[in-house]
């Protein structure tokens, strides 16, 4: 499936792609909400690993704008339970479920169907 966790985490791998070949970005995409129990202790956990100006950026173009601009700095609103909250929604509760990604250097598309992305390269693509 593919939810905004794991979107933060791809980029496009087609041979000689390495310039603005993150995030890909989403196109013609159909959503679903599903509600997911909220751990908030893994979601403070990830924090660290999060690119959040793509996370953000990403969530906008989707139409959930939820989250701040820029990630908070104090400790105690990024441990508050409003925030995680908010966070857990957007990595967690929004699934792509079908669509396309797009790599912004490259143009090549990874298409998502029954929410799952088609990363796999053809041959001459692969890098070696």
């Amino acid at each position: 499936m593919v939810r905004l966790i794991t979107h933060n985490m791809l980029t496009c791998h087609v041979k000689n792609c390495t310039k603005d070949n993150f995030p890909l970005v989403f196109e013609n995409v159909e959503l679903e909400v599903r509600p997911a129990e909220a751990n908030l202790d893994f979601i403070k956990r990830f924090i660290p690993k999060l690119e959040w100006d793509a996370l953000v950026q990403t969530a906008r173009s989707i139409g959930e704008d939820s989250l701040p601009e820029q990630m908070p700095e104090d400790k105690a609103t990024l441990e508050s339970e409003e925030f995680l909250q908010k966070l857990h929604h957007v990595l967690m509760e929004i699934h792509v479920e079908e669509g396309q990604m797009k790599c912004r250097g490259c143009g090549h598309i990874y298409p998502i169907s029954t929410g799952i992305p088609n990363m796999l390269l053809a041959e001459h693509e692969v890098g070696r």
